[in-house]
């Protein structure tokens, strides 16, 4: 494994990214050189396979972002030289991630001629041997001094988990020096996906914030997620309920709205709690237990209001509630419970907790974040720790309560016979000036942002507003901040989704200065890596994992993915090729199917061409409406014509008809999962999320859920509402006839 270089000067002055413009042919042919070496293209090839080569100002800005310095010639010669160097300054990588059963290369570099010693040590405190391999590398000057590179070996049947090595040299003054690294083992390939291969199972797709019922404060919350798995596993035969990312956000109104653009992707937004669950509310006086009761009885008529859903006014009124059943003593095994959550949570759960403690106290934009509140240890945040140990101590609790109710609701789902149970879903990245912008300092990365080139739904583009992983940083820290996330996700949790798991392969950066999406460009990742680690979190968690790998991508994608046996994602209406629709039964085996996702219209909105009209109102059409109408109509049709071939939608076949037609379809192909939107279950027509939009122009991820004739669904109907039971009795019938 090659070592990432260390920083060289930032070429940040007073908040931005200063560019120089060059007319010098070596220049831009070194600095593209430069870019290259770090995983940043230079050329890339869009939807429409046109090569689009990034501007000089681009990479600039790019690299200037990670670190570099690249105002001249000279700079970038030294960085490159920098950047050969930077494994020789070393005594060990940082990490050595590796697949059980490949041996791993670990090069350790001493002064010319020293001995050195080499340990490693398994996270269960077994020795593993490490031989050193006879193989000779020329010694190398840095920095003025030959430097050696000695070959060692971890062996390929090394365990799976998270490992120490480390690596010991005497010099000629016989000064010890010694250091150590991480060695990661990762499974070559995850048995939870390969242990459904014997058949094809079937999951709900839903935005669980949309899903009320008569008990919810307005929102679906992790009550209503309980009860939601029971009826689709025992009354359905559901083997498991994706829902949406439940990522924490702020602590204070207004509350964001796009489960997608989080403050942490670690925690969980106490958003979803059902305040009447928690053990100790039965404790409380019935003086508070009435105001409760009565704040619960306000959202009785929002419950079925189908228009917007007001997460505001949910979140202050839980709020409230959930301040007086915190204040109620808990019992000595309670308080044991909350205690040992907290301590196996460590200095990540603390840190949050001050930061959101904090951001009760300070706007997003108040100017103490980027001064006496900039990080986790400045003087100013130590005496506030102290000061706010209270509300410290409520935010944790709170994530306490989040970890029970979702433990409770993947017991359910296991209980009501689903094999899955309940997936969760991983956003991209998170918000920026976040808690864990805060918390993470620089293995996120400032001056950029990420989000998508323009393809052909999004013509613009999308810029999501997010800071990336910094790849270089994120290697030194050994990916802990990663995996640490990871295992939180994955703790009560029967699968995971990995929104754009292209992004663990290289992602779309847009420059602060750009002036639209499309000025961006691709920057790598150590997918194997990534990867890697993803599989080892989620075989210990004996979870499912699902990518979804829509969008531009090279071919070799998807192939590592089913090398690993990670599931891919097929969307009926993406499946194309030249010569049209690819029928589904040549779709991939490891992958899960769905008709349509949450950024496209409902399947009987999408049917009537309601995203054209709403994307024309909008302003996002690059074509004539007309014309886009006509390209949107024939590929549609040909899908249809899918099902037609197959005798499974008739001519004359309405709306609902031709809804179940196409869910027959998909489960004629070979994927092992198959998905069904909630919203087509019962008839939803409106879109979730209409991507490139904000919220002056839709209500993107406030629409509750409703049926064909706009009536609230709840979840107490999900038992017996005739057009879910009338689809699980077409798909039934469809399983039954293969």
């Amino acid at each position: 494994m090659n070592d990432r270089p260390v920083r060289v000067t930032c070429a940040y002055r007073t908040g931005t990214i200063d560019t120089v413009a060059h007319s010098d042919e070596n220049y831009s042919q070194a600095l593209r050189t430069l870019a290259r070496r770090l995983g940043t293209a230079t050329s890339y090839r869009g939807w429409d396979d046109t090569r689009h080569d990034v501007s000089d100002a681009t990479l600039q800005q790019v690299l200037a972002a990670r670190g570099y310095t690249t105002d001249s010639t000279e700079d970038v010669d030294r960085a490159l030289e920098d950047i050969e160097n930077a494994p020789w300054r070393r005594l060990l990588p940082p990490v050595v991630v590796t697949t059980q059963g490949t041996d791993a290369i670990v090069w350790v570099h001493v002064p010319h001629g020293n001995p050195v010693e080499v340990s490693m040590v398994s996270e269960d405190g077994d020795a593993i041997e490490v031989p050193q391999a006879d193989v000779w590398v020329d010694p190398r000057e840095v920095d003025g001094r030959l430097i050696g590179r000695a070959t060692f070996v971890v062996p390929g049947d090394a365990p799976l988990g998270w490992h120490s090595l480390t690596a010991t040299t005497i010099g000629e003054d016989n000064t010890v020096r010694t250091s150590d690294t991480v060695v990661v083992v990762t499974p070559k390939s995850l048995s939870p996906n390969a242990e459904l291969a014997d058949r094809q199972r079937t999951g709900l797709l839903a935005q669980l914030y949309s899903v009320r019922s008569t008990r919810s404060w307005g929102i679906g919350d992790l009550a209503d997620l309980e009860d939601m798995v029971d009826i689709a596993g025992r009354v359905h035969g559901f083997d498991y309920l994706l829902v949406n990312p439940l990522h924490a956000d702020r602590p204070t109104t207004p509350v964001e709205a796009s489960p997608y653009l989080p403050t942490t992707r670690r925690f969980f937004n106490p958003l979803y709690i059902r305040v009447e669950n928690i053990r100790e509310t039965a404790l409380l006086s019935p003086k508070q237990f009435g105001k409760i009761q009565d704040a619960a009885a306000r959202f009785d008529k929002t419950n079925v209001r189908t228009k917007k859903l007001n997460r505001d006014a949910t979140f202050k009124a839980k709020l409230r509630a959930l301040e007086r059943v915190h204040k109620v003593e808990r019992s000595p095994a309670r308080e044991s419970a909350f205690r040992a959550f907290v301590d196996r949570e460590g200095t990540g759960l603390r840190d949050f907790a001050v930061w959101s403690a904090l951001a009760e106290k300070f706007g997003p934009k108040d100017p103490a974040w980027t001064d006496r509140a900039a990080h986790p240890r400045t003087d100013f945040v130590l005496e506030q720790r102290a000061k706010l140990a209270g509300r410290i101590d409520f935010h944790m609790w709170l994530q306490w309560i989040c970890d029970e109710q979702l433990a409770a609701a993947q017991r359910a789902a296991l209980d009501a016979g689903m094999d899955i149970g309940v997936m969760h879903d991983l956003a991209v990245g998170v918000a920026r000036g976040g808690a864990d912008a805060w918390t993470l300092g620089d293995v996120l990365v400032s001056g950029v942002t990420v989000g998508a080139p323009p393809d052909n739904f999004n013509q613009q583009g999308q810029n999501w507003n997010q800071p990336p992983w910094d790849p270089d940083r994120l290697r030194e820290m050994a990916y802990v901040p990663y995996r640490d996330m990871l295992r939180t996700i994955l703790r009560h949790a029967g699968g995971i989704r990995v929104d754009h798991i292209l992004g663990l392969f290289r992602l779309w950066w847009i420059p602060q200065e750009a002036e639209n999406a499309g000025g961006g460009t691709y920057v790598e990742y150590d997918h194997e890596a990534l990867i890697g680690i993803l599989a080892l979190e989620a075989e210990r968690a004996g979870a499912v994992v699902v990518g979804e790998d829509l969008g531009v991508f090279e071919p070799m994608v998807q192939e590592y993915l089913t090398e690993r046996g990670i599931f891919g994602t097929s969307i009926l209406w993406f499946e194309a090729d030249d010569s049209g629709p690819i029928p589904p039964e040549d779709y991939r085996t490891l992958c899960l199917t769905s008709v349509t996702t949450h950024d496209l219209p409902p399947t009987a909105g999408y049917l009537e061409g309601e995203h054209i009209e709403l994307r024309s109102r909008l302003g996002l059409l690059e074509r004539d409406i007309d014309a886009e109408k006509e390209v949107d109509s024939r590929a549609r049709e040909a899908v249809l014509d899918l099902a037609r071939t197959r005798g499974l939608l008739a001519a004359d076949a309405d709306n609902h008809e031709t809804v179940e037609a196409l869910h027959r379809l998909v489960q004629r192909s070979p994927s092992l999962l198959i998905g069904v939107a909630l919203v087509d279950a019962v008839g939803e027509h409106r879109i979730q999320n209409q991507p490139g939009t904000d919220e002056n122009q839709y209500g993107n991820w406030k629409v509750p859920l409703a049926d064909s004739d706009g009536s609230a669904v709840l979840v107490d109907d999900l038992a017996e509402h005739p057009r879910l039971v009338s689809l699980v009795r077409a798909m039934a019938t469809e399983s039954s006839d293969r």
